[in-house]
């Protein structure tokens, strides 16, 4: 099936997706900046780069976007009609990458929480903000 966007507007489109900064992401800063929680963000040197750092907490957050991250078994991750099999190429290389980044982080010590979009929905936030703060404040051999 042929695209149904001109390689130049595909191209305007792909351009304006966000890769920081997104609103899935700003929600969850702004929740932890509310509860007394300070963090940094994107730090280059740690594998994945992060979205948020809690050095205090030794734990990094990522928030994905669900199509991106290829989020098995919801309702917002889809494969395109259209060039399929090259997005599904795309969407394992990021998950290959993220599994990558998640073990070298875990293997410097680091917790490692992932938030994916969908969780940050209205209906189940809240819920998922909570948790965030229970994981963030339990101690590492905590179970």
């Amino acid at each position: 099936m042929a695209d149904v966007h001109s390689k130049k507007v595909r191209s305007y489109n792909m351009s304006r997706i966000k890769n920081k900064d997104t609103k899935p992401e700003l929600i969850v800063r702004r929740f932890l900046h509310k509860n007394g929680f300070r963090y940094r963000l994107h730090k280059k040197n740690l594998p994945g780069k992060p979205d948020i750092i809690l050095k205090k907490y030794n734990a990094v957050i990522f928030v994905n976007g669900c199509f991106w991250h290829g989020h098995e078994g919801c309702k917002y991750f889809k494969l395109p009609k259209t060039k399929s099999e090259w997005w599904k190429q795309k969407i394992l290389g990021t998950k290959e990458r993220d599994r990558k980044a998640r073990e070298a982080l875990i293997e410097e010590g680091w917790r490692v929480i992932t938030i994916f979009e969908c969780e940050l929905k209205k209906e189940v936030q809240e819920q998922t903000l909570r948790n965030l703060v229970k994981h963030l404040k339990k101690e590492p051999n905590d179970k």
